[in-house]
């Protein structure tokens, strides 16, 4: 069977401070839009609601505008920008580099869990 959704009418939208995160979700793949405006770190903006000291989400990444940094917890850094494609493992912080909105796309990797309140036994909520 072919799926075929528009990331125009998203299946969900996750908002969080200085960001949010539009997700299309197909059989055997969680597509997402993240937006970041200038100032978002995960660790300030989306912490909070995963209740985890780092990002533990594996993402699958193509930027389409501006600059993400990017620190593993073992110290080892870079830095995406615009046409760039990259994969994260777990265990991260990121953070806009510069004063220009980050817009990227996740896919096949955690836009399904990303940004998602966690519950008293780590998994991620499912509910509202």
């Amino acid at each position: 069977m072919i799926e075929v959704k528009s990331i125009d009418k998203p299946d969900e939208r996750r908002d969080f401070p200085r960001g949010h995160l539009e997700v299309c979700a197909l059989s055997g793949l969680s597509f997402g839009v993240a937006t970041f405006e200038p100032g978002w770190r995960w660790s300030e903006s989306v912490k909070p609601i995963a209740g985890t000291d780092s990002c533990e989400v594996h993402h699958n990444g193509f930027v389409v505008q501006g600059r993400l940094r990017i620190r593993m917890n073992d110290g080892t850094e870079a830095e995406v920008g615009p046409g760039e494609v990259f994969v994260c493992p777990p265990g991260h912080d990121a953070w806009v580099a510069g004063d220009e909105q980050v817009v990227l796309y996740d896919f096949a990797g955690g836009a399904a869990e990303y940004a998602k309140a966690r519950t008293s036994g780590g998994a991620a909520a499912t509910g509202s």
